[in-house]
């Protein structure tokens, strides 16, 4: 999920990656808290398991994260990469597959189920605005991809809101229900049908 989310939401000082023991500690920590709150929801999560699991002293956590909600916050946005890109090969069609497939393959991670939870009712605050910012992300690459194929020709104009989730429902509905692995195959019918009924608007010479 790389192309760089364009919304800014990497320039929060503590979601960088910086070199060196501190950003090794810091990829820990991060990993660690996207792992225990995929596991237990933000309501079970204390620093002192963040602190076992990553390995480090519990004032590692304390002192890169003073903020609980921040660390929760910047563990979700330092994963959602895969969630949230989408390349530009000059293909569309490829590029919504590979999207799909990615996407697929990102809410089977544990941050992906992360995702997914923070979306039910009464989950906590700080992981809806992180929820929310990923998705700002997820949208804002959708719309830089979309208004370049339309400008290129590839589509008419279209709403590219809802074409992401045109095409992302059902990838969301088959990695839920579990009861199948979704592939490149799935990837592909999904796009196939969507670009069908858009591309039905533009004018015969581009079809």
């Amino acid at each position: 999920m790389k192309v760089a989310m364009g919304n800014g939401t990497t320039d929060h000082p503590s979601a960088r990656r910086p070199g060196g023991r501190n950003g090794r500690v810091k990829a820990q920590i991060l990993a660690a808290t996207a792992e225990l709150v995929a596991r237990d929801g933000v309501a079970g999560f204390r620093y002192e398991d963040v602190a076992a699991a990553a390995g480090v002293h519990k004032a590692s956590v304390y002192r890169n994260w003073p903020e609980r909600e921040e660390l929760v916050a910047d563990a979700l946005l330092r994963y959602a990469d895969d969630l949230a890109s989408i390349a530009d090969t000059g293909d569309i069609r490829r590029d919504l597959v590979d999207f799909l497939v990615a996407l697929a393959a990102g809410l089977e991670t544990p941050f992906g189920r992360t995702l997914e939870a923070a979306v039910q009712p009464a989950r906590h605050d700080a992981t809806i605005r992180a929820l929310a910012r990923v998705l700002d992300a997820r949208v804002a690459a959708m719309q830089q991809r979309v208004d370049t194929a339309v400008g290129r020709g590839e589509l008419p104009p279209v709403d590219s809101s809802f074409l992401g989730e045109m095409i992302s429902g059902p990838v969301h509905l088959i990695v839920n229900r579990g009861m199948r692995t979704f592939t490149r195959a799935d990837a592909e019918r999904i796009v196939d049908v969507v670009l069908v009924g858009i591309r039905s608007r533009l004018p015969e010479r581009h079809q």
